[in-house]
């Protein structure tokens, strides 16, 4: 039996479309921390478990009978204590594999956002000295967070961001929750680390430059101070620590942290990941009304 943690999150919705897709529904449940917004499953016939990482000692109901759990890591400030825990109460329970979601950075302790993302190291440590089985998906930067600082570029306002000519691999989360659907259905990738990132390593003036050959208008990349975009993040609302985490994460791409390629994906996908110019089409529906250009 496999758990799908974070089922109501993206990256979980897209692993359990794609787990039921290659037949695995009577195979699968998931966990919610608020069963209510698993009603889909649940209509579907898919064993919806409630379940909270913040009181992992009752987390053992919600594991009774998983082989495997699908570990999506969490967005919380307390993921470093609240992580291990959860490896803990899942081996307490008998579970014998964990399929884990970390991040793929080139040096985790020296980026920006190294506060936040060690806690993927820690669980990392933490679930190989639990002596159980594991796989270890190190997964680069969600292509599906583009439209959030390329969108306003097809209003001719252009891409303007503080991140230099940084790069990053961008991968479709989609195609994330396919390769991790695959390595949960095969007991083959026990043991293995694989770092996800799409097929070309591409800074957001690459991406200004698709754009405007999709488009067939000049749409330009402005490289804009931190300080600006802080101001345009407190301006829209956005929370201290969520402003925190996407400067850093715009300062780690700058500083080339999650400028890796890799063939993994690809390999588990048994086909490579979209280019960029049909990410972006799969990305910003605003794009359908447009043909790319070769």
């Amino acid at each position: 039996m496999i758990l799908v943690s974070g089922a109501t999150g993206q990256l979980g919705r897209a692993t359990v479309h794609h787990l039921t897709r290659l037949g695995a529904k009577d195979k699968l449940a998931v966990l919610a921390r608020d069963p209510s917004k698993a009603g889909d499953y649940a209509a579907q016939g898919i064993d919806v478990r409630q379940g909270d990482f913040d009181k992992p000692a009752e987390l053992g109901r919600a594991f009774a009978g998983i082989d495997t759990l699908f570990f999506v890591s969490a967005a919380a400030p307390n993921r470093s204590e609240q992580q291990p825990a959860v490896v803990d109460a899942a081996k307490a329970a008998g579970v014998r594999n964990i399929v884990y979601t970390g991040v793929a950075m080139r040096d985790v302790a020296s980026a920006a956002t190294a506060k936040e993302m060690i806690a993927h190291i820690h669980t990392e440590d933490h679930i190989r000295a639990s002596g159980l089985g594991h796989t270890l998906l190190r997964n680069t930067i969600y292509a599906d967070v583009i439209p959030q600082f390329a969108g306003p570029a097809l209003l001719g306002e252009g891409i303007r961001l503080p991140v230099g000519d940084g790069k990053a691999a961008f991968a479709l989360r989609d195609e994330l929750g396919e390769a991790a659907a695959r390595v949960l259905l095969n007991d083959q990738h026990t043991g293995q680390t694989y770092q996800l990132t799409g097929p070309q390593a591409v800074s957001f003036g690459d991406i200004a430059d698709a754009l405007s050959d999709i488009t067939g208008r000049p749409i330009p990349f402005h490289d804009i101070a931190p300080s600006v975009l802080a101001q345009q993040l407190k301006a829209f609302g956005v929370d201290d620590y969520m402003a925190g985490l996407i400067l850093g994460t715009l300062e780690d791409i700058r500083s080339g942290q999650y400028d890796i390629v890799t063939d993994d994906l690809q390999t588990l996908l048994g086909r490579p990941p979209l280019a960029l110019k049909t990410l972006l089409g799969a990305v910003i529906p605003e794009l359908s009304a447009h043909e790319p250009s070769n």
